[in-house]
């Protein structure tokens, strides 16, 4: 089946209908999108990262899981695919995909499936309207990149298990520019875009055009990856780079978001989640660009083509506590209690997560959630080109 999630467009497959081991299934798909090429003229792929996309669906073994979610991003240009990242884009179309594929049944008027991420283990929850027991793709919610309306698919993502700060700092230097590393579902790297001697307002073709810059994030990504615990990220689409400008419609920040190479004409649902989460961190790069709401959970990130908005609460937790228990701090403490950055340290250079004080107390993502829309786009039969079919860029 062929949908729509989000901002993406990907190919969703019931696992049984793949290969189980990776290189087949991965030679498969190849085959399938129409890689590699850049046009990916004989396949399903739209000849850009966005819409080079599968989903790997099944029934999941897991008792706090309805399904099981494999996110695969098949390469254009290059014989790639990768399963080192999530895409909360086309998430927004598994729980859709799931009932029509008989994995759950649906409620009455309205269902909820609940989603293991295989890529990275967590979970997430859908909710999107089922009447007379048939997902109902058609609705009045809008979300910027996508023209028209839809029906909307409220996606729910609990505490992960993974460190939201994974270098253990609200703030580092890396290859010489102030940046917050932050994993609230996605690996991202923040960076203040005037750092990088641009305006954050520069269209996503200008970006990938300006080849010093270019050299400049590859440069970054590199050793933040080992930072991040992410290993050599070279031949990975992780972690992701967003630039940040100060908003200018009225969301909280705009963004510039690489992925890793080409500039996103919008933005992930899992790199916004780690964008607004890491905003709220004090002592991060975001805190002198971003302009935060004083009260609730809702953020709106801007982007080159619209907003998204992210509900995302925050909290400090005592490392050895209960997540959750008394020592935890509701994401309004005071920030002499656990800014987040080290006390003493100058800016600009790496910074501790803690406070400083002992016991160490670090900051935690409790609940996040967006609102997307997914649609079905054709149901039937794929004929992937012949194996071993020569290649002619």
């Amino acid at each position: 089946m062929l949908m729509r999630g989000g901002t993406s467009k990907g190919a969703y497959f019931l696992a049984g209908d793949l290969p189980a081991e990776p290189a087949p299934r991965d030679d498969l798909l190849l085959r399938v999108m129409g890689s590699p090429d850049p046009r990916q003229i004989d396949g399903l792929g739209g000849a850009h990262p966005l819409t080079s996309k599968v989903a790997v669906v099944s029934a999941s073994a897991d008792p706090e899981a309805d399904v099981d979610y494999l996110f695969l991003q098949v390469g254009v240009e290059a014989p790639e695919v990768s399963d080192r990242q999530n895409c909360g884009n086309l998430l927004a179309g598994v729980g859709p995909f799931a009932v029509e594929r008989g994995l759950v049944a649906a409620g009455e008027g309205r269902t909820s499936v609940r989603i293991r991420m295989l890529n990275t283990g967590d979970l997430a929850v859908a909710s999107f309207p089922t009447p007379e027991g048939r997902v109902d793709y058609t609705g009045s919610a809008e979300i910027s990149g996508v023209p028209g309306a839809a029906a909307p698919v409220v996606i729910e993502f609990p505490q992960g298990g993974s460190p939201l700060l994974p270098t253990g700092r609200a703030r580092d230097l890396v290859a010489d520019v102030p940046v917050t590393c932050v994993d609230n579902g996605m690996p991202t790297v923040l960076i203040a875009a005037s750092s990088l001697g641009v305006t954050g307002y520069e269209t996503p073709t200008a970006l990938e055009a300006d080849q010093t810059l270019a050299e400049r994030l590859r440069e970054i990504r590199l050793e933040a990856g080992k930072l991040m615990g992410l290993g050599d990220v070279e031949g990975t689409t992780v972690p992701k780079l967003s630039l940040l400008a100060p908003p200018l419609d009225g969301g909280a920040v705009m963004t510039r978001t690489f992925i890793p190479v080409r500039c996103h004409t919008s933005i992930g649902v899992l790199g916004a989640a780690s964008v607004a989460a890491g905003l709220r961190i004090e002592g991060g790069v975001g805190r002198t660009v971003a302009r935060l709401p004083a009260h609730g959970d809702r953020v709106r990130i801007e982007h080159p083509t619209g907003f998204l908005d992210i509900e995302t609460t925050l909290a400090y937790d005592v490392l050895g506590a209960e997540p959750g228990g008394p020592t935890s701090a509701a994401s309004g403490t005071e920030p002499g209690a656990a800014t987040g950055v080290a006390s003493g340290a100058e800016p600009g250079v790496a910074t501790s997560a803690v406070s400083g004080a002992a016991p160490s107390v670090v900051p935690v993502a409790r609940r996040t959630a967006v609102v997307r829309t997914a649609r079905k786009i054709f149901d039937g039969t794929v004929f992937p080109r012949p194996a071993g079919a020569a290649q002619h860029p």
